[in-house]
């Protein structure tokens, strides 16, 4: 099998693991964990210096490729694995390509660090760890750009586009929809952005997504 990726599914790794699946990419799954030092060992910081999943080794014809961050690991496998034919997750044109690199960004940069303190401080983490101040400080700052995501979607629905890109799954929603979901233990707060309440579960009740996150 020439596609490896490296993680779990309880983490990161679920986009590229979610990506591979949607295509029906053949890939292994070496299975390694961020806790406990798997991560560390001098096998693993050869593929990844940085010591964290995922990564993804990719033999190919002309040679070996290595790519870590989840971002890229996922659009890699879109892009190098995917068909442009207007069916599959992979962007068909440049504008649905356009898209899939603005808001896989943008997620990194103005949704993932309060979207993941929020899923720890009110659900992940134990109780008696969590701190609710600092989900309330990050639900508050996140109302920005889930204002700004609702918008596009609200825009896209008056176009006749039920999701991020196109009228059809893709990668963008991958990428925005996996750290979306870090966000729904604040349910309330989910309640004031419609269009985002309504493209949420088209994303994350699909078979693969269940699939990816199962997998140890």
């Amino acid at each position: 099998m020439t596609l490896k990726i490296y993680g779990i599914g309880a983490s990161r790794a679920a986009r590229p693991i979610w990506t591979a699946l949607e295509l029906g990419v053949p890939f292994e799954l070496i299975a390694t964990p961020y806790a406990g030092g798997a991560t560390r060992t001098p096998e693993f910081l050869a593929i990844n210096p940085n010591g964290h999943i995922p990564a993804l080794i990719d033999e190919r014809p002309e040679g070996t490729v290595t790519v870590w961050e989840s971002m890229a690991c996922t659009l890699y496998i879109a892009r190098a694995h995917g068909k442009a034919d207007g069916q599959s997750i992979t962007p068909a044109n440049a504008r649905e390509e356009a898209e899939t690199l603005r808001w896989s960004f943008w997620t990194v940069t103005e949704l993932e660090s309060d979207a993941l303190t929020v899923l720890m401080h009110r659900m992940a983490m134990p109780e008696d760890q969590r701190k609710p101040e600092l989900a309330e400080r990050a639900e508050s700052r996140l109302k920005v750009p889930l204002a700004v995501l609702d918008k596009h979607l609200q825009a896209q629905s008056a176009k006749g586009e039920a999701y991020l890109a196109a009228n059809r799954f893709t990668v963008a929603d991958v990428c925005v929809a996996s750290v979306a979901s870090w966000i729904r233990p604040a349910a309330a707060l989910l309640a004031q952005y419609p269009a985002v309440s309504r493209w949420m579960p088209l994303c994350l009740e699909r078979p693969a997504q269940a699939q990816a996150r199962a997998m140890k």
